[in-house]
């Protein structure tokens, strides 16, 4: 079904299929820090991070969540519906980590009493800079209604996530959304969740994500694959 490469990103090769409507995202086993200035190959990443967020995304679709996914190919491999990304990454912190504790010299897992939703602009070249609602307005990347509707969506989406992960033992921190517009011109939730784009805790306060190698505390295949297996217990 593949056809010409469209795409190559830091963990996903995206190609063109025979339907206009739809695209392969074919997963890499590459693992990347520091906005892809850090990169390493990490074997069977690419399978485990397909299986996980296909099986995230089932779970959203089934919830009514409008979704670009349609269905899982391979263990690399799923097949999506075309989107033009919006420039945004949406972020919402449920907990106090990361860079967002750094800000504001914060220590790491103190829960908000509301999840907090900010946007960074997605452009690799300016490093992904934070920006708010009237940047946002500015650059005409949406409108002040899809801004709204973006917030609502991810509180809406957050509730879910928290749920499928709080079935398998599993604190959802924080996590970043990409959202785009199909061929309707709707704005429908694409790209991936994965421990590539989420914060997860275990009970015991242990990495279960993309930070065991921005910070070297573990192996990535090691704590995906214990993610996996929760997840398929639970489908």
């Amino acid at each position: 079904m593949k056809k010409q490469l469209i795409y190559s990103g830091k963990a996903k090769d995206i190609y063109a299929t025979s339907h206009p409507d739809e695209i392969i995202a074919s997963y890499k086993d590459q693992a990347t820090a520091l906005n892809g200035l850090r990169k390493e190959i990490v074997e069977g990443k690419g399978r485990l991070n397909n299986q996980i967020s296909s099986l995230i995304f089932e779970r959203l679709n089934q919830k009514g969540i409008k979704t670009h996914f349609i269905k899982q190919l391979s263990e690399t491999d799923q097949l999506n519906k075309k989107v033009s990304i919006i420039p945004l990454e949406v972020v919402l912190r449920n907990y106090s980590a990361g860079s967002f504790a750094k800000r504001f010299g914060l220590e790491e897992g103190i829960k908000f009493e509301t999840p907090i939703i900010e946007f960074y602009y997605k452009n690799d070249e300016l490093d992904d800079p934070f920006i708010n609602d009237e940047h946002v307005l500015f650059l005409k990347i949406a409108t002040a209604e899809e801004i709204a509707f973006l917030k609502e969506e991810t509180r809406k989406i957050n509730r879910v996530l928290t749920d499928i992960f709080a079935e398998v033992g599993l604190t959802l921190i924080d996590y970043k959304l990409e959202f785009g517009r199909d061929g309707n011109g709707d704005i429908i939730l694409s790209d991936e969740i994965s421990p590539d784009t989420s914060r997860l805790w275990d009970k015991e306060g242990n990495h279960m994500d993309k930070d065991v190698f921005r910070r070297n505390i573990g192996s990535i295949i090691d704590v995906y694959t214990v993610v996996l297996e929760q997840l398929s217990k639970n489908k």
